[in-house]
């Protein structure tokens, strides 16, 4: 249990800060009105006048699939043209962490806006030089295989470049436009016995480790009328997206990747929010042992190792409840609760060779803790429950899972 408050006393810590920040010059006395109300413009002002915002939050910390690291995360939002107040602001979250057995790892999801919201760039670009695991392909496999490092542990070294591009069509809420992907895996020093692992043998694993390198460009549809991208609170997302991963593009193989994504968020009350999604991922041709579609992330089933169940075809299905804690702020306490917030949630997943072929039922739960660092932008800290290897999980992220 002491792993998982290492994280939340140092989220506390910043809450407090930031409600103190907020309560300053509220306490006006009777002979000091002019000067406090003063000094409350002063602030408004400075804080009305400056475009980008940012919070880093950083300490000893813990996640389910590198154990002990020294992290940091870093929430940058600002507008592409500061003087338009009605720009969607632009999100750019960083993490970081340097892990205690050796490694790094670098990860970014940012989400651009531009004039009008006519134009947007969204991605996903991560460095990792980690120890990792391989647990075979397919539900069977994967639900038995022993993690250890003499059977499935590894050395990984990798990076992804992978930018979005949407255009706005008309004054619809539906984006259009490709996407490039761009990444490099290596894998080294596999445990003793993983190099006798059917499907790492099938993929050219050997023991001295596997490469590959994908080189893919694809398109994306998309309806988008989410209020808040981020961190929704009412309207719907609907992305359709293709990619071709080609020799002649500089693959190492001929594959392709086909998703749906689907989210839909419903205000409730007063910052409370049910938001659920459903998805299909699903890979086709001679993929690489990389590059096999994955159930269980930090963002979808919450309690699964990453990496843990693999095969050509996932789906998933999600349904959280989310709330804040609403105050009047009149106190240095109803401030920093006004910050707080908690969600619950439930899922399953679904895995196989095929997207019509159901071979594993995945399902899932849990609940989290939400701080509020910037208004709509939150830190989430979430425990997640495995029911199928009765493991629980913990998860510590900038923004929501979806």
């Amino acid at each position: 249990m002491k792993k998982y408050t290492i994280g939340i006393i140092t989220l506390l810590l910043s809450v407090t800060a930031l409600s103190a920040q907020e309560g300053m010059n509220l306490i006006i006395t009777g002979n000091d009105t002019a000067p406090a109300l003063t000094k409350r413009e002063l602030r408004r002002q400075k804080v009305a006048k400056r475009n980008l915002h940012y919070n880093i939050l950083g300490g000893p910390s813990y996640t389910p699939d590198f154990g002990a690291v020294l992290g940091g995360s870093a929430l940058m939002t600002f507008r592409m043209n500061p003087s338009d107040t009605t720009q969607l602001r632009s999100v750019v979250p960083v993490a970081i962490a340097f892990l205690f057995n050796g490694g790094i790892n670098l990860f970014s999801k940012p989400q651009l806006f531009f004039k009008g919201d006519r134009f947007r760039i969204f991605g996903k670009f991560a460095y990792k030089n980690t120890e990792d695991n391989f647990y075979g392909l397919g539900y069977s496999t994967n639900k038995n295989y022993v993690r250890s490092d003499s059977t499935s542990q590894y050395r990984y070294s990798g990076i992804q470049f992978n930018p979005w591009f949407l255009f706005r069509l008309g004054n619809s809420n539906i984006f259009a436009g490709p996407q490039i992907d761009i990444n490099y895996d290596d894998i080294t020093e596999p445990a003793k016995y993983l190099v006798d692992e059917p499907s790492y043998k099938a993929a050219g694993g050997t023991e001295k480790g596997y490469k590959n390198f994908n080189s893919g460009l694809g398109f994306l549809l998309t309806y988008d009328s989410r209020d808040i991208p981020s961190n929704a609170y009412s309207g719907m997302y609907l992305d359709f997206r293709g990619m071709m991963y080609t020799k002649f593009l500089g693959s190492d193989e001929n594959f392709y990747r086909l998703e749906i994504d689907y989210r839909q968020y419903k205000t409730v009350g007063k910052r409370k929010v049910i938001a659920w999604t459903a998805q299909t991922k699903n890979v086709f041709g001679d993929v690489p042992l990389t590059q096999y579609m994955l159930t269980g992330t930090p963002f979808d089933l919450r309690g699964y190792y990453m990496g843990q169940y693999r095969d050509k075809s996932s789906h998933v299905v999600m349904a959280e409840y989310r709330q804040m804690i609403n105050t009047d702020k009149s106190t240095w306490l109803k401030r920093m609760l006004n910050h707080i917030g908690f969600v619950a949630w439930t899922g399953c997943g679904f895995m196989g060779p095929t997207p019509g072929k159901i071979e594993g039922v995945l399902p899932n739960y849990g609940v989290g803790l939400r701080i509020e660092v910037q208004p709509r932008m939150n830190v989430r800290l979430d425990l997640g429950k495995n029911t199928v290897n009765n493991q629980t999980l913990f998860y510590f992220n900038m923004t929501e899972a979806f």
